[in-house]
């Protein structure tokens, strides 16, 4: 076999394998949720939310957490200064909906350089229940939020959480960005998930209290800069599994501008690859970029000419990702197509601005992020502030 005929196969193969992981993906989103021990039990629940500033749908996205239907929960938010803007806004809605119901918490643990998870730890020792939700503020939380939770714990489970989807995107740059946490990062998760590689997402996750108390607690979360990345780790030491929910929960998005798209996905990038190595590095490979250079290069010898090999890789690659968006509800609109091919010219330059650079931008804070451990929260400390962050602390 010729070079250009090994490039050829490739490329083929490559695609083939991208058309079977979304039909993994879609097989399980689609697949009807079975119960559990633990949902037949409907055990008492606290669900902690931090939160920091106003959003465009902070009202609507915390009172949701409030009119769940699930007979024995609570929801204590948290919020690390009285003085916080969206503190008044928790105020109305205890006044509305009574103090069993929701709790405010004030005040800061610093156990990590990670501004979320300080603010969760009074939350996570004021709670009582055996089962605790930690949930992010911008979270749409459905009637059934607790049950679809539930209905995903197993025998062999640590933790069930839910990589977001982005909803109500305003304009184009919020599209791209529903592209990114759609049918790239949520598909890649439920795929690899399906086949046993299952990964925490910090936007809302199962936990059982005492399993991760015996396991160093809250505080353990601090191991690594990002949660959900030694959420991942500690379960995966205690011989335990991730699980995700059966459908996805919303993150409605408003409107975003490109910076902050690109900016988010650099952090995002640079934690992954800091935090899971051997799994960032074949990231490369899972947008058209390879099998399209793969297809140029090999169009010759296979009696096409290169516009045309590349069309048909592009072809197969984003009908597929289209098909999967429309049968799950993640097609947002007729731009939804330009939005894909921009996030795959873009995801080159971040998956390799990941290996270079020493610092990302977190909502306009430069922040240093190493190396795995001490030495990266080390550096990090001092170059966060609370200035700009968003509700949950995270832009």
């Amino acid at each position: 076999m010729s070079g250009a005929q090994w490039a050829g196969s490739v490329a083929a193969f490559m695609v083939v394998m991208n058309l079977v992981c979304l039909a993994i993906t879609y097989w399980r989103l689609r697949r009807r949720e079975k119960g559990s021990a633990l949902l037949d039990q409907l055990p008492p629940v606290t669900i902690v939310r931090p939160v920091r500033g106003l959003e465009a749908f902070s009202r609507e996205t915390l009172s949701s957490g409030l009119v769940l239907d699930y007979p024995r929960y609570q929801t204590i938010i948290c919020v690390a200064d009285g003085n916080d803007p969206i503190v008044p806004l928790v105020n109305e809605l205890i006044a509305e909906y009574g103090t069993e119901k929701l709790r405010l918490i004030v005040g800061d643990v610093a156990v990590s350089a990670n501004p979320k998870l300080n603010n969760c730890v009074k939350g996570w020792d004021e709670a009582t229940s055996e089962w605790v939700i930690l949930a992010d503020s911008n979270v749409l939380m459905p009637k059934a939020y607790i049950q679809r939770l539930m209905a995903s714990w197993r025998p062999d489970t640590g933790l069930v959480c839910s990589t977001p989807v982005g909803s109500r995107p305003v304009g184009f740059w919020a599209e791209l960005e529903c592209a990114f946490l759609n049918t790239f990062q949520a598909r890649w998760q439920y795929a690899g998930e399906a086949l046993g590689f299952g990964f925490a997402q910090g936007k809302s996750m199962l936990w059982n209290k005492p399993f991760l108390d015996a396991n160093g607690g809250i505080a353990a979360l601090a191991a690594e800069i990002a949660e959900d990345a030694a959420a991942t780790k500690l379960v995966r030491n205690a011989g335990k599994h991730v699980h995700l929910v059966g459908q996805p929960f919303e993150q409605p998005l408003g409107e975003r501008s490109l910076y902050d798209v690109v900016q988010r996905q650099f952090r995002w990038a640079r934690l992954r690859r800091v935090t899971f190595l051997p799994f960032f590095l074949p990231e490369i490979l899972s947008g058209p970029l390879i099998p399209c250079v793969l297809a140029g290069f090999a169009a010759s010898a296979f009696g096409f000419a290169i516009w045309q090999a590349v069309g048909l890789v592009l072809l197969h690659w984003y009908v597929g990702e289209m098909l999967l968006a429309y049968g799950v509800g993640w097609f947002v609109s007729w731009r939804f197509p330009v939005a894909l091919l921009a996030r795959d010219i873009l995801f080159p330059g971040i998956w390799a601005y990941a290996f270079v650079a020493g610092e990302v931008s977190w909502r306009g804070n430069e922040m240093k992020i190493k190396t795995d451990g001490a030495d990266e929260l080390n550096d990090a400390v001092p170059t966060l502030s609370p200035v700009n962050l968003r509700s949950d602390g995270r832009p």
